[in-house]
């Protein structure tokens, strides 16, 4: 299956990664005309080829008309010549896209805006939610913020609902992290791997005041995912905000390439001309090989595997992975009535799954183990939910990694009626099949037929 491996010798930001994006060639036009689903005004966007170390890429940019200030992401940047690129424009309904010669301003100082625009994370969330842009891109650029928007408030101590974003409210941050996952379901969805995280040292000028390197939110953004982070002779700021909460949104695991084949391979460039290592995101999409026995066998230090079955090499699949969060507490005080409003309440909520098991606690007294599951940005919902709504005093939570069959839902006709059958598939092969019970159900009243014959007819058309 397709992986996009990001190489993070410079760090990342919002900014960075779209114009790697850009050059494994999703198109700009398309990207434009999908961001104009959040009806934001007073910007459009620049794509431009140029270099950084003799490394040819896309510095992409977000330019603010509305001062005509020019917005190279969240790293600082300086003077660059006049280059010919291609824009597009993003005003309301009209779009318009042509290529020209322009020269950029002077920077100003990292993390530091021309303008003071802020929004409440709520207000982001609503304006993503009213889009018209696909449910996945919704879901994920939400789950971004939210992942900022957790730490800010941990922070400044206050509920993530709370915190308003001072640069990540603006306009051009708002298209940087929405455009970064337009971006990737342009190019498919694919797996996104990474290399170790590296950031620099120093100092940097916020909003808030000035601050080491890593900045307090970026540092944790990666805590909260438990992603490690290492400093390098780089005396700039290499992990922006933004580029934390992709990495942590997004990528499935840190470390060095293993087994990928490369098909293409882009540059996304930044603003500051580094001291030590060029200032480009590279990243490589691509495919997972399998390890085979003859490459492990090859190996000096590993050539007693040869003789191991085949089945003891790890293979690469077509699941799809996520990273779920546990939230589990022990409860021997709470009535069936409260119980069973939570379960309702939490599901309502989003909530992945909730059950609750049968346990004997201290004392010998009997009880039940709450579990609920839910997505990682939602962990700090849940255990207020827990808390506030059960008897609990406190909540255990671990985040555990999933693996899942790619999903499709068909319609199958049984003799009562059509009904919806659920079909998981592992490297394209369908390996499970199971009847929606509230389609059966749906069924079996229309045609006042036992539920049971229904589902029992519709499990002879899915094994078939």
């Amino acid at each position: 299956m397709n992986v996009l491996y990001l190489d993070l010798i410079s760090g990342i930001s919002g900014d960075m990664f779209i114009g790697a994006l850009l050059d494994l060639g999703v198109d700009l036009h398309q990207l434009e005309h999908d961001l104009e689903k959040l009806h934001l005004e007073g910007y459009h966007l620049h794509a431009t080829r140029g270099q950084k170390a003799n490394i040819s890429g896309i510095k992409f940019d977000v330019h603010l008309s509305s001062d005509d200030n020019h917005h190279h992401g969240d790293h600082e940047h300086e003077p660059q010549r006049a280059h010919e690129h291609t824009h597009a424009h993003s005003h309301h309904s009209h779009t318009h896209a042509h290529s020209h010669l322009h020269a950029a301003g002077h920077g100003h100082g990292a993390g530091i805006t021309h303008h003071a625009e802020h929004r409440a994370f709520l207000q982001i969330k609503q304006l993503l939610s009213e889009s018209s842009l696909s449910d996945w891109v919704k879901q994920k650029s939400i789950a971004v913020f939210q992942r900022i928007a957790v730490a800010e408030g941990k922070i400044h101590g206050m509920p993530p609902e709370e915190v308003h974003f001072h640069e990540v409210g603006a306009v051009d941050s708002i298209v940087d992290i929405v455009g970064a996952c337009v971006g990737l379901e342009l190019l498919g969805k694919p797996r996104v791997l990474a290399s170790p995280v590296v950031e620099g040292f120093g100092w940097i000028n916020c909003e808030h005041g000035r601050f080491p390197i890593p900045t307090p939110a970026t540092l944790a953004i990666l805590g909260a995912r438990g992603i490690a982070v290492s400093q390098c002779e780089e005396p700039h700021e290499l992990i922006t905000p933004t580029g934390a909460a992709l990495l942590a949104e997004f990528a499935e695991s840190f470390a060095p390439m293993q087994n990928l084949v490369a098909e293409k391979i882009g540059f996304g460039l930044g603003s500051r001309e580094h001291k030590t290592r060029p200032n480009v995101l590279r990243a490589v999409l691509g495919t997972a090989q399998p390890t085979s026995i003859q490459s492990l066998s090859s190996l000096s230090s590993l050539s007693s595997l040869s003789d191991e079955p085949r089945s003891t090499i790890p293979e690469t699949h077509d699941w799809q992975t996520d990273t779920i969060a546990v939230l589990e507490t022990n409860l021997d005080d709470i009535s069936p009535e409260i119980l069973g409003a939570f379960v309702e309440r939490a599901l309502a909520q989003g909530a992945l799954d909730v059950f609750h098991t049968p346990i004997q606690m201290k004392k010998n007294r009997p009880g039940v183990l709450l579990t609920v599951l839910g997505a990682e940005a939602d962990a700090d919902k849940f255990s207020e939910m827990i808390l506030r709504e059960t008897s609990a005093f406190g909540v255990r939570r671990h985040f555990a990694e999933r693996r899942k069959l790619v999903r499709e839902l068909v319609k199958a006709q049984t003799p009562y009626g059509e009904v919806t059958i659920k079909l998981g598939r592992l490297d394209g092969k369908v390996i499970q099949a199971a009847p929606e019970f509230e389609s059966c159900k749906k069924v079996a009243e229309k045609e006042s037929v036992p539920l049971k014959d229904v589902f029992e007819a519709a499990i002879r058309c899915a094994q078939k």
